[in-house]
């Protein structure tokens, strides 16, 4: 993994080239993750943890977010169609003042790229647990 961070906007057109990517193949995944990043000289001692133990969910400083999206290495198959793909990663930093706006594009972003999935058939599901449940009672009655 490289440990080089792309600008936002390089970060928002590379995904986007990832969910357009799985798109055409029809199949794959994106990964995308987050956490906060917090350097070792911000950590503070162990006595605040015994006062408050949930000290490290309000720091006294916003911390930035480190932002990353992976697609999954795909090997070619014999009697499929499937490419060998690299695996790639992307990562960005956003700072704690920019989350706002980053969060709004990221929204769209993911919504334009997740627009080609397929809705969950819920009612298959309920029909199925219905017919469990009906037919251990009937025989029983």
């Amino acid at each position: 993994m490289t440990s080089e961070h792309v600008s936002n906007d390089e970060f928002f057109e590379n995904v986007a080239q990832l969910f357009e990517a799985n798109r055409k193949k029809g199949h794959g995944t994106v990964y995308l993750t987050q956490k906060r990043v917090i350097e070792s000289s911000d950590v503070p001692s162990a006595g605040k943890s015994v006062d408050d133990p949930l000290w490290d969910t309000h720091p006294e400083n916003p911390v930035p977010i480190v932002l990353r999206a992976s697609n999954n290495k795909s090997t070619k198959r014999k009697g499929t169609d499937r490419e060998d793909i690299p695996k790639t990663r992307i990562s960005t930093i956003v700072q704690p003042g920019h989350l706002d706006a980053f969060y709004a594009r990221y929204a769209d972003v993911c919504r334009a790229g997740m627009g080609g999935l397929k809705k969950r058939d819920r009612k298959k599901g309920k029909k199925d647990k219905k017919k469990k449940k009906g037919g251990p009672a009937e025989t029983k009655g």
